[in-house]
């Protein structure tokens, strides 16, 4: 039997949602949370384990929410990403910090859970049911490798799709090449709606138009056990060359996986979603969720209860 792991990144503190843990709020009509239907289309398409990957405060909070629940369904395990979990030698260097390391540590928090190829999704995103199917067929079947290189995948959303009413969005914005392949990603910050299509924002205030058709990443990543070592080697890189001071800095998958692509390490599978996602990026953002729930059950896409 084919077997993959998804990965749900649950340890951010939202710092944009303001107040509360945004990945904990009930947007369900029986007070389901978005995970909830991420793992219902995870399980319907073959994945048979989730790998939550969380803080060590919020562990109570969470198995009363969503993880006792879920394991009377499925295999699951915890990860816990935490702040010091990092080599010794680092510790003082970085004592000052209180922002997680990002979705790269995170990962690499997995490890020792993960022994079969694995999806990772952040826990605040619905990616739809076609996503899941792609990237477990993908996962499972035979490895596309090009000689000397690490296979990944990485399903792939349209930017108009993607965007929120209520303020901007930091997105992977990709460029594919033959056959899918993504030849690059940038993390690009502050992708606004606009009435014409969307805006990038930069930090000086400079607005340039973005193509709303673009392909980008949501974070929903195809990866197989053998990342782990790059992730560590990455890690320990990026702990080295990060000065004391820059106590905000994270290694984050996007640039990770677009570096190991500009070296000629990696061939990444583009997978296509054209699912609408949603999300709650913003706290303004829950009433439309909350809407798009219950037209997917209403269309017969989820049943009233999980």
């Amino acid at each position: 039997m084919n077997k993959a792991t998804l990965v749900i990144m649950a340890a951010g503190i939202g710092s944009r949602f303001g107040g509360g843990i945004k990945q904990l709020e009930p947007v369900g009509p029986n007070g389901e949370i978005i995970m909830d239907y991420s793992i219902y289309d995870a399980m319907e398409a073959g994945f048979d384990k989730v790998v939550f990957v969380i803080r060590k405060d919020l562990e109570k909070d969470f198995r009363e929410i969503i993880g006792n629940r879920i394991e009377k369904r499925v295999k699951v395990a915890y990860a816990f990403q935490e702040l010091m979990d990092i080599p010794e030698k680092y510790q003082e260097k970085f004592a000052g910090r209180t922002k997680p390391w990002g979705t790269g540590q995170a990962i690499l928090c997995c490890k020792d859970v993960v022994d079969t190829p694995f999806l990772v999704i952040n826990a605040d995103d619905y990616y739809g049911k076609e996503a899941y199917q792609e990237a477990f067929q993908y996962l499972t079947g035979k490895k596309n490798c090009e000689e000397g290189k690490m296979s990944a995948s990485m399903v792939g959303f349209v930017l108009k799709n993607t965007l929120s009413e209520n303020g901007g969005v930091t997105r992977g914005v990709c460029q594919l090449g033959k056959d899918d392949m993504l030849s690059n990603i940038v993390e690009t910050h502050n992708i606004i709606k606009t009435p014409e299509g969307a805006m990038v924002i930069g930090e000086n205030g400079i607005q340039r138009k973005i193509d709303v058709n673009s392909a980008v990443s949501m974070n929903m990543w195809g990866l197989y056990p053998d990342f782990f070592e790059i992730l560590e080697n990455g890690f320990r890189a990026f702990l080295e060359e990060t000065p004391s001071d820059q106590l905000k800095r994270e290694y984050l998958l996007p640039t990770i996986i677009g570096d190991l692509l500009q070296e000629e390490k990696i061939s990444v599978k583009v997978l296509k979603s054209h699912d609408k996602w949603f999300g709650v990026t913003y706290k303004e953002d829950k009433e439309a969720v909350v809407n798009s729930i219950k037209e997917l059950i209403a269309s017969g896409i989820y049943p009233e209860t999980l």
